[in-house]
């Protein structure tokens, strides 16, 4: 397993990262251990999670098979770089959901009872909040960091000015702000080029990209489809019937090179300069065994603009629309 920094950071963590979201909803808690404790047997370090994984009714689910994991002991809990995140309505009532200091403090507490730990790697808000300011986030994230609850913050779904808003608030309380920021980010979808990604090397953040093979579009879905392994419905179906040109050639380049499709997809994102760790999201052990071959697929420079020209990228803001 390699590691790196994450952002400016002196945390070392895996160059994946274990995205939990299936847990618990098409994971059950056994399948869920097992994919964690193989994780650790491969060097990887780095675990994502929410407070509002498994929805619904049955939010915190998630957080509570990772602690029930942490439980089993055998430095489990030592061994792991855990991030969880806070943002989304934990109940119907006001001051249950978003950045208020009042309940960032109570989602804190409420996952860190879930997850059987007394401290948070990452604390990651979850969204933007358009309506708590930044002196009230980071007067209550520095009191969570003062109490030991909370070691690093993090970022995800934001825009490039909120993060750079988020920094200068930030370096006005002489707080270290943001060392992560966890986005859309793929061979599909990647308009996080634009602005995102340039504020993010700016001001020393590092990318987690989440859905790295956008719902599976780049998991290899044309082939599934030809021999009747998988179908999408809804939103991804739509997707495929909009982008399968461009997703055939991508299958057709996958398979003239040797590789699988999902690794070529993770691939190309470790290589991309801003990238710490892509977040993958197996459901089973061996969907988390065949991304571990990711790591070891280099892509030299004819390959990944012979990838660009398939999936046409961005060049950084303003260049890109204007001169």
């Amino acid at each position: 397993m390699e590691y790196k920094s994450l952002g400016r950071s002196g945390l070392s963590v895996s160059r994946l990262c274990l995205g939990t979201m299936n847990f618990g909803w098409k994971s059950d808690e056994a399948e869920s251990h097992a994919i964690m404790d193989l994780a650790h047997e491969h060097g990887l370090n780095f675990f994502d999670t929410a407070d509002i994984y498994y929805w619904g009714e049955h939010r915190g689910k998630t957080e509570e098979i990772i602690g029930n994991w942490f439980a089993q002991g055998g430095v489990r809990r030592e061994r792991t770089v855990l991030a969880t995140k806070v943002y989304e309505p934990m109940g119907e009532w006001p001051n249950e959901g978003r950045l208020s200091a009042l309940h960032i403090r109570r989602a804190l507490d409420a996952s860190l009872r879930r997850l059987k730990t007394d401290y948070v790697d990452l604390y990651q808000f979850h969204h933007i909040d358009r309506e708590t300011p930044w002196d009230e986030i980071w007067q209550a994230v520095d009191v969570a960091i003062q109490q030991g609850k909370v070691l690093y913050a993090g970022s995800s779904n934001f825009a490039g000015w909120n993060l750079a808003e988020a920094q200068a608030a930030a370096k006005a309380k002489g707080m270290a702000g943001l060392v992560s920021e966890q986005s859309l980010y793929n061979l599909l979808t990647r308009t996080v080029e634009l602005e995102v990604i340039p504020a993010a090397q700016r001001f020393g953040i590092g990318i987690l990209p989440w859905s790295p093979l956008q719902g599976g579009l780049l998991g290899g879905i044309v082939q599934a489809e030809r021999t009747g392994r998988r179908r999408l419905e809804g939103r991804a179906a739509e997707t495929l019937e909009k982008r399968r040109p461009q997703i055939e050639q991508y299958e057709a380049l996958a398979a003239e090179l040797g590789h699988k499709p999902s690794n070529m997809a993770l691939a190309w994102l470790l290589h991309q300069p801003a990238v710490t760790a892509p977040v993958i999201g197996p459901r089973t052990t061996n969907q988390l065994l065949q991304s571990f071959s990711a790591l070891n697929l280099k892509l030299d420079q004819q390959i990944l603009e012979r990838l660009d020209v398939i999936f046409p990228g961005h060049k950084p803001a303003p260049e890109d629309y204007a001169w």
